[in-house]
């Protein structure tokens, strides 16, 4: 019954309370639903905003990818590499009867990267074998525009000092002449200072590229720009190391990084080198971006110089083209792409050997070689190549060089565009004429003692050529170019002094030019002035040492480089006249027709001294001073050629010479008898020449081959201290002597119109058997002497034999 009552109670509170909680669910839904409502909508506006930034993402990605893509495209199709233009020698010619030491041609068989080996076996290319007596050499071959000469093995024989025979060792054939490859001499570089030799990919050799795959990146040919698995392996390396010890860089991305990036270590840069890898995988082929990564990897220094490619890293270690390498070669320069300077094999060539022989082991590892050429090339010695460093005192004759390529080469053409310029620099006579003038330069300033200018302040330059092709063999534009690139042989105008005068005697001999005068001709070594045209002034010549000599023949006036004889015949002659004939030998700088000029008070630059004496040695011919033979593009086609004989008849051959033959008189008796003193031999004409105070201090000379020009003195004009035959003749007979040895060997050949009689030195006159004496003197055809000498008459009867005696025992500068 309670039970009852308890039940009916509940049942009583809950239809009273239901109203109520009816009410409150309701609430509760209510609230519920607005809640959710509100949430639903965050949820709405938070995923189209993740939409919206997802879209504006992926257009930044889209649109960075794109640009990337761009600029991969571009600047890879067309794989615009600066390469500098080379600059090489003239070809080294070899000739039975050459002195092989003069040639240096156990140097230059070092210079280009030969290597000799033991006796016994086949030589390889490349590989020289000396023995007693005998040189055996297998030439590389090389493409010389001019006369491209095959690989092929001589034997030189040699003999007290000279080559006696060469014989060609396949043939059994003698030969007359051999035609030797030219040296690398410099190359044109840009600013970056890189250089580089490219390569093609079917010119690399496997083992080149199996060492490169085998220690840089094993799944080149399998991965697409980025080796994902290599860089988990590469991270769990790292991470258990506690430091990075482990790299993951394809090949393609050390290009990418290389070719388009900075050096830069941040994860954006990351980011766009593994893109940029991709890009250049999807676009490019593998043998397109191997043969890029070949030619743009960084591989050690030079110098100052960067050097990048397998191509030029083979020359720079190895003296060898990339095609020429040895298992063991090809594994030490991949070894050193992972730290060039770290790595060097010049500097540190146990590390490099180290890393050498862990590439080769990796290659056998991986099937690349065998291991019987592993054993091979892991006792192979290292065998480098000497490092040519380019020397300061080229650099005058790059300049200059520059300077004469015709303007389609300049700039930015000659530091990019890989041009071959093969020029006519020995490279002997090169550093024949630096040695030369550097070591006069401080025996002039070791005797003269002036305390006003600075030790080493004293200047000079020296310009060789050839006369009969006008080929510049050597140039050397002042004492140091670190110091003063400024070209003094051929930017330098300077007063020329005595070394004009044999222009005024040609002037005069020449018979175009007005009477007949010969070297036997008489001219007073009175006082005499003369009146300076446009100027109200007089002028008074005087010789050297003050002192007048009387009447002496053309021949001695120059011998003795006598003053007032020379002025006398410009007198004579006629300044313009003598102007007529410099211009025509070759000398463009300004020639004031005035009476002084005869004694070289016009500035000439070397150069053009050189040109003009050379046209005398040449027979009358002038020749076009040049610097270059051709120039060959990088496809290999030939776009510039100067032809060998480009010179010009401006002078009759036997006026000429008889310009050599006082020339050769000046060296035998006259001022430049210092020639003979210092022990030289030999056809030689030269002439000395010393302006007022000793300010300019000047030696030209020549040999049948061979024309020579050196200047002393300061570039802000101040007296020297001595004569040139005590300063610049030394240093001329001192190259001479580096370049051709104490015996110059041929003879200035004497042509048609010329005839030699003997003549009475007193007088000029034909020297019959009754004269007193008689010396044999050289004429044109047709100006010799008819009139017979006065017996027993002194010349002019004013002066003793006595002073004349003792007069032939001074001369002038």
């Amino acid at each position: 019954m309670v039970k009852k009552k308890k039940a009916a109670a509940r049942r009583k509170a809950a239809r009273s309370s239901g109203p109520t909680r009816r009410k409150k669910s309701a609430a509760r839904a209510r609230s519920q639903r607005a809640v959710g409502g509100r949430w639903t909508g965050w949820k709405r506006v938070a995923g189209l905003t993740l939409l919206l930034v997802s879209f504006l993402g992926g257009l930044f990605v889209s649109r960075w990818v794109l640009e990337l893509d761009q600029v991969v495209v571009e600047r890879f199709e067309g794989r615009t590499f600066a390469v500098p233009s080379r600059v090489f020698s003239a070809p080294l010619i070899v000739y039975p009867g050459a002195d092989w030491q003069r040639l240096e041609l156990a140097d230059w068989l070092l210079r280009l990267g030969y290597r000799e080996q033991p006796e016994g076996g086949a030589i390889e290319p490349g590989r020289y074998v000396w023995s007693p007596g005998r040189l055996r050499v297998h030439l590389r071959s090389f493409d010389h525009p001019a006369r491209p000469e095959p690989a092929r093995e001589l034997i030189f024989e040699l003999a007290q000092g000279q080559v006696v025979g060469i014989l060609d060792a396949q043939s059994g054939q003698l030969m007359d002449v051999v035609v030797l490859e030219p040296e690398p001499v410099s190359a044109f570089l840009g600013r970056d200072r890189e250089q580089r030799d490219l390569v093609e990919i079917e010119e690399v050799p496997p083992h080149l590229v199996d060492a490169i795959f085998a220690v840089e990146d094993q799944r080149f040919t399998a991965h697409h720009g980025v080796d994902l698995r290599r860089v988990l392996g590469a991270v769990w390396a790292n991470l258990r190391a506690g430091r990075i010890t482990q790299g993951a860089s394809t090949l393609t991305q050390q290009l990418v990084k290389n070719f388009f990036l900075t050096p830069e270590r941040t994860f954006s840069r990351k980011l766009q080198e593994a893109c940029m890898a991709l890009i250049v995988e999807a676009r490019f082929s593998k043998p397109e971006i191997l043969q890029a990564y070949l030619n743009e990897i960084y591989l050690g220094q030079r110098g100052a110089t960067a050097v990048h490619g397998v191509g030029e890293a083979s020359r720079l270690y190895f003296g060898k083209s990339a095609a020429d390498l040895t298992v063991a070669e090809a594994a030490l320069i991949a070894a050193i792409i992972q730290s060039p300077n770290g790595i060097s094999p010049h500097r540190r060539p146990e590390r490099a050997v180290a890393r050498r022989d862990l590439v080769l082991g990796l290659m056998r590892d991986q099937g690349r070689i065998s291991n019987r050429s592993y054993q091979a090339a892991v006792a192979e010695p290292l065998r480098l190549a000497t490092i040519q460093t380019e020397t300061g005192e080229v650099r005058y004759f790059l300049d200059a060089l520059s300077q004469q390529l015709p303007e389609v080469y300049a700039g930015e053409v000659l530091t990019s565009e890989g041009l071959r310029i093969y020029s006519t620099l020995d490279p002997r006579l090169q550093r024949a004429a630096a040695r030369a003038l550097r070591q006069g330069l401080e025996r002039i300033e070791a005797s003269v003692s002036d305390s006003s200018k600075p030790q080493g302040s004293l200047q000079g330059c020296l310009i060789a050529l050839r006369p009969q092709t006008g080929e510049v063999l050597a140039l050397v534009g002042g004492r140091d170019y670190g110091q003063s690139q400024f070209n003094r042989c051929t930017q330098a105008r300077r007063q020329v002094g005595s070394v004009f005068k044999p222009f005024v005697y040609v002037a005069a001999l020449d018979r175009r030019t007005g009477p007949a005068v010969t070297l036997a001709s008489f001219i007073e070594d009175e006082p005499f002035e003369v009146e300076v045209p446009g100027d109200d002034q007089i002028w008074r010549p005087e010789n050297y040492d003050h002192i007048f000599r009387g009447p002496v023949s053309v021949r001695e006036a120059l011998e003795r480089s006598l003053n007032v004889p020379a002025a006398r015949l410009g007198e004579q002659v006629g300044m313009t006249r003598v102007v007529e004939l410099a211009r025509r030998l070759g000398i463009r700088s300004p020639l004031p027709a005035v009476p002084s000029l005869a004694l070289g008070t016009a500035e000439i630059s070397p150069l053009e001294l050189a040109r003009a004496y050379a046209t005398l040695a040449n027979g009358g011919r002038r020749p076009t001073p040049r610097m270059f033979v051709d120039v060959v593009e990088i496809n290999g086609m030939a776009q510039e050629s100067r032809p060998l004989d480009a010179s010009v008849a401006v002078l009759d051959p036997a006026t000429a010479y008889l310009g050599v033959s006082l020339l050769e008189g000046v060296v035998d008796r006259g001022t430049a008898r210092r020639i003979r003193s210092a022990g030289l031999k030999g056809p030689i004409a030269a002439k000395t020449g010393t302006t007022d105070d000793e300010f300019d201090l000047w030696f030209v000379g020549f040999t049948p081959e061979l024309v020579a020009v050196v200047w002393v003195g300061y570039d802000e004009p101040g007296p020297v201290g001595m004569p040139s035959s005590r300063g610049a003749l030394p240093i001329w007979a001192d190259f001479l002597k580096q370049a051709v040895g104490t015996e110059v060997r041929g003879r200035f050949a004497q042509p048609r119109g010329i005839v030699r009689v003997d003549v009475d030195p007193t007088s000029g006159a034909l020297a019959l058997s009754g004269c007193p004496a008689r010396k044999p003197e050289l004429f044109l055809e047709g100006t010799q002497p008819v009139a017979t000498c006065p017996p027993s008459k002194e010349r002019g009867g004013s002066e003793s034999g006595f002073r004349r005696t003792l007069r032939r025992w001074f001369g002038a500068d």
